[in-house]
């Protein structure tokens, strides 16, 4: 078996931006474990698995980090939506339904973006029992928990561009990592970085599923439905957001890498 493999760098318009995520349109049905082999051999923070169901315009969508399935990704699905469209699995200007962990999640073009709608995660004010008021050496503004993470909010942009963190002590005080965040100075609302050891990702260039909690955990302190969103990793990445109830708008641009062949035997 042939399967062709496109890497994506999504949330960038610039090529070894964003962050990179490789999709496979598939043809024909893989097993879970075949899956997260592939997840494995390409070691990207995740390999985003496409298949068309009996309704035009729905498909399903899995996501596997090199080390395991999970529930939600949003930088692979914007890069699947671009590789769907650059391959002619979907047209401009339709909204594509995605089934998925998470439930149904819609895709479509705005503009010069992709238009993803997902699920709002809500996070809850607490404090770390480790952590409580200083974060590696930053001073911790706010706390709160959402499924299986921390976010923790620093008191400055630069706080979280010049956060070194101790990735071991990441892993074992969360099930999957911690996201710093900070109001920005500048362009952006807001800057972040994720951090998700426990996942098999030291530190996520872009989140998507980080944004969803974002978007809730500065809804709650500012009352804000738009964010400008930047997420401060090496390689960095824009969002933009608007919360639409219990849903978060993200949006974002994507560019192709390369395309390869995986022969399977």
């Amino acid at each position: 078996m042939k399967i062709e493999i496109g890497v994506v760098d999504a949330f960038t318009d610039e090529v070894f931006g964003g962050n990179p995520a490789a999709v496979c349109l598939l043809e024909q049905e893989l097993s879970a474990e075949t899956m997260q082999k592939i997840a494995m051999e390409m070691n990207l923070s995740e390999t985003a698995f496409v298949q068309k169901k009996d309704v035009p315009g729905h498909f399903s969508l899995r996501w596997f980090t090199p080390t395991l399935e999970i529930d939600l990704c949003g930088h692979a699905t914007l890069a699947s939506v671009f590789w769907m469209l650059r391959n002619n699995w979907a047209q401009p200007n339709e909204t594509i339904h995605f089934h998925t962990l998470s439930g149904e999640l819609q895709v479509k073009s705005h503009g010069d973006q992709l238009e993803m709608n997902f699920p709002l995660l809500p996070t809850f004010a607490d404090t770390h029992p480790v952590f409580k008021n200083e974060l590696f050496g930053k001073e911790i503004i706010g706390a709160a928990q959402l499924k299986k993470n921390w976010i923790f909010e620093l008191e400055s942009e630069d706080a979280v561009r010049t956060f070194k963190p101790v990735i071991q002590q990441i892993a074992d005080n969360s099930e999957e990592g911690f996201i710093v965040t900070a109001a920005g100075d500048g362009e952006f609302d807001i800057v972040s970085r994720f951090f998700g050891p426990n996942v098999g990702v030291p530190e996520d260039p872009v989140t998507g599923f980080a944004h969803c909690a974002l978007m809730d955990y500065w809804y709650q302190k500012t009352g804000k439905l738009h964010l400008k969103a930047f997420q401060a990793s090496k390689r960095g990445g824009k969002l933009d957001l608007e919360k639409q109830d219990d849903r978060v708008i993200l949006r974002g641009k994507a560019v192709s890498v390369f395309t390869g062949i995986m022969t399977l035997e």
